[in-house]
């Protein structure tokens, strides 16, 4: 069973009806462009949720609608717990503040998650296992025929719908190559951080289904990534700067990804800082370039945790 705590249809606006009722006059928007997002994670993913949308929305014309998937698999780990309702509300808060039509529904996979993955060869996988949960989305009812996956590390840098808007039609999905991968796997393998997918090819030609079968059968170095680009029929690449991985202050990228480094000097080791680490962000990756949505995420992190200790004193 999939729990879906509050269902919003995404609703293109050509105009505006009137409906009236005791008085009461209820305005229906209908039709108007929609810019559909998919994040997933745990109850720890609210601060990269946080920082990510504001980032997102402090940047876009259109309303986007985003869904979060999430699930609840504490035998695997206490700290997976699936985000809290009162995390996707004061979500809904922050981006409803820039836009009405804005929307976050939260989408609980638990039971879907243990029926197909539940114990598998790759559930203790390089990263965790919420990685894995992008490779349902063909199994959720009502998703929109394009949409964007985007990992929780992310921060856009201009107007995402200069992305969105790709055209994917005769592709499964549109990425940018790997750092790493593209050199020592394939010339052409992925970086699945950034995914704009396409659900009529990928419900066509199965990518999604025989990605999950390559997870629950063989072993893979980064799973759900070797699982979604081995399964691969046609793919768009796009340029890097649509999932920037290396460098943090380039005016030209659309989404910077705060995702692992390998540094080599003075001695090889890897770095992994995420947005809301702020002053690593500044000291240690020298990045100013998100500055105005973190000095923003801060204000609404405070607001958030005042509410909570409100709420706990009340009780």
């Amino acid at each position: 069973m999939i729990r879906i705590n509050k269902t919003y249809s995404a609703k293109n606006v050509e105009k505006n009806l009137n409906i009236g009722y005791n008085d009461i006059i209820i305005k229906i928007k209908v039709g108007e462009k929609m810019i559909n997002l998919i994040l997933s994670g745990n109850e720890k993913v609210f601060d990269g949720a946080l920082t990510e949308l504001i980032s997102i929305t402090n940047k876009i014309k259109e309303p986007i609608n985003c869904y979060i998937l999430t699930m609840e698999v504490t035998r695997i780990k206490k700290e997976y717990t699936a985000i809290k309702d009162e995390q996707i509300d004061f979500l809904n808060k922050v981006v409803k503040t820039k836009n009405a039509d804005n929307k976050i529904t939260k989408i609980d996979v638990t039971d879907l998650y243990e029926k197909e993955f539940g114990k598998c060869k790759n559930e203790n996988a390089y990263c965790t296992p919420y990685t894995l949960l992008r490779l349902f989305i063909d199994l959720i009812p009502n998703m929109p025929e394009k949409i964007l996956y985007l990992d929780i590390d992310m921060m856009a840098n201009k107007d995402i719908s200069e992305l969105y808007n790709t055209d994917i039609t005769e592709y499964e999905y549109a990425a940018v190559r790997e750092k790493y991968g593209s050199k020592i796997i394939r010339p052409d393998y992925i970086n699945a951080g950034m995914l704009l997918i396409n659900m009529n090819k990928i419900k066509e030609t199965k990518l999604l289904e025989k990605a999950r079968n390559l997870i629950k059968t063989k072993k893979l170095i980064f799973a759900d990534q070797d699982a979604i680009f081995w399964s691969t029929t046609k793919k768009k690449l796009l340029p890097r700067k649509y999932n920037e991985q290396a460098f943090f202050n380039k005016k030209s990228t659309v989404i910077c990804h705060f995702c692992k480094r390998m540094l080599w000097f003075p001695y090889p080791h890897t770095e992994n800082y995420k947005q809301w680490q702020i002053e690593e962000v500044h000291k240690v990756l020298k990045c100013h370039t998100f500055d105005d949505d973190l000095e923003e995420y801060v204000k609404w992190k405070e607001e958030y945790q005042n509410s909570k200790e409100h709420i706990l004193t009340q009780s």
